[in-house]
C-alpha cells in the first residue's frame, strides 16, 4: 500500500509504502499524484518512505517505478528515500548515477533530516 503524505510544501510529492506494494498502488496513488504535481511545475521533489511496515514490492510495482523515473527523468529536482531495507538502499546506491538530480538516502532514524532536506530550496 502506498499512501500520500501530507504537510509538505508545493512542489514536493511525498509517499509512504507499507505492506506489500503492488502495481495497482502505483496506478491508483503514486502515478496520478506525480502527474498532478508535474502539471503545475516543470520539476518536482519526491520524498519516499519505506519504513518498518514495508514488506516488499511486486514485480509490476518495480516496473512502474522504473518507468515513472525514466518517463520523467529530467523532471526530478531532488529525491529523498528513507529506508532501512538493504536491497532498496543497495539498488539506489548502484543506480543513483543514472538519475540527473540530487538523490539522498536516509535511514528511518533520519526521517526529520530527510524531510528538512527535501523541503529545502
Amino acid at each position: 500500500m502506498i499512501e500520500v503524505l501530507q504537510g509538505f510544501p508545493e512542489g514536493v510529492v511525498a509517499f509512504s509504502a507499507k505492506g506489500r506494494v503492488t502495481r495497482r498502488d502505483y496506478d491508483d496513488v503514486l502515478i496520478p499524484k506525480v502527474r498532478e504535481a508535474l502539471a503545475g511545475d516543470k520539476s518536482i521533489r519526491c520524498y519516499y518512505e519505506l519504513g518498518a511496515a514495508f514488506s516488499g514490492m511486486g514485480a509490476g510495482a518495480a516496473w512502474e517505478d522504473f518507468k515513472l523515473g525514466v518517463e520523467h527523468l529530467f523532471s526530478w529536482k531532488r529525491v529523498a528515500v528513507v529506508t532501512d531495507v538493504d536491497w532498496i538502499r543497495n539498488a539506489m546506491t548502484a543506480l543513483r548515477f543514472m538519475v540527473p538530480c540530487e538523490v539522498q538516502l536516509f535511514t528511518t532514524v533520519q526521517t526529520a533530516e530527510a524531510r528538512k532536506w527535501i523541503c529545502a530550496d
